[in-house]
């Protein structure tokens, strides 16, 4: 089965109400979702999930990408904003990011740049 990580953005008081709806909503092979706070505003949560690539997202959730070797979550357009950014407004495809500078974040698309939102490991909830 092929599978797409996904976010799903939560309140810290409707956790539990989220992480329902997760698991009633997608096929999550692996039975494990990963929940970081923003290092910020910590009542902030971004539950993050691989599920059933065929599975059509839901309310407050997008579609992701992560960086292992820096634990960095990001979006595509994202990741586009920050190459524009430091490459003279040049979208380059095979532009060599240094993610070191974006270890334990999130990546998001604000407008028509990007905000770096310093994250923190919550919980692992697994069923």
């Amino acid at each position: 089965m092929k599978t797409q990580l996904l976010c799903t953005f939560a309140h810290q008081s409707d956790l539990n109400i989220v992480t329902d709806y997760i698991q009633q909503s997608y096929t999550i092979p692996e039975q494990r979702i990963f929940v970081f706070s923003n290092a910020d505003q910590q009542d902030q949560l971004y539950c993050t999930y691989n599920a059933d690539s065929t599975t059509r997202r839901g309310q407050n959730t997008i579609s992701i990408h992560r960086k292992k070797e820096t634990n960095t979550l990001y979006t595509v357009n994202a990741l586009n904003a920050i190459i524009r950014r430091v490459n003279n407004g040049v979208l380059d495809k095979s532009y060599q990011v240094d993610w070191s500078h974006y270890q334990n974040s999130f990546i998001l698309t604000d407008d028509d740049s990007y905000r770096v939102v310093e994250l923190i490991f919550f919980k692992k909830i697994s069923w």
